[in-house]
């Protein structure tokens, strides 16, 4: 019979593995960068999609006026804050910019 011992690896202090530990740092790094990238480009889009809304709603609000009717329609205005409704009150702070973009401030001020 054949005396077999299995030798176990010797575990590594933390200190003498930090290549392993590194990479593991890097995905995490790497991965945060390109949804940057991604938010860049999202936000991008919204700024384009955005200054075209206004566009098309100042477009709307001299029309309006030009035909004799109200510089705002109120019902209007109701169903966009509606819309963002579900992003909660800064759904509702978002909205009220978007309509101020395209109909300027209301009031004295």
């Amino acid at each position: 019979m054949t005396d077999e011992t299995t030798e176990q690896p010797a575990v590594e202090p933390a200190a003498a593995r930090p290549a392993a530990d590194d990479a593991a740092a890097t995905a995490p790094d790497a991965d945060i960068a390109e949804l940057r990238v991604e938010i860049d480009r999202l936000d991008a889009e919204i700024l384009r999609l955005i200054k075209r809304r206004t566009e098309v709603s100042q477009t709307i609000g001299r029309a309006r006026m030009a035909a004799g009717g109200p510089r705002i329609v109120y019902s209007r205005e109701m169903a966009v804050l509606a819309r963002f409704r579900e992003l909660g009150s800064e759904g509702r702070d978002l909205a009220l910019l978007l309509l101020k973009l395209g109909r300027g401030r209301l009031g004295g001020r």
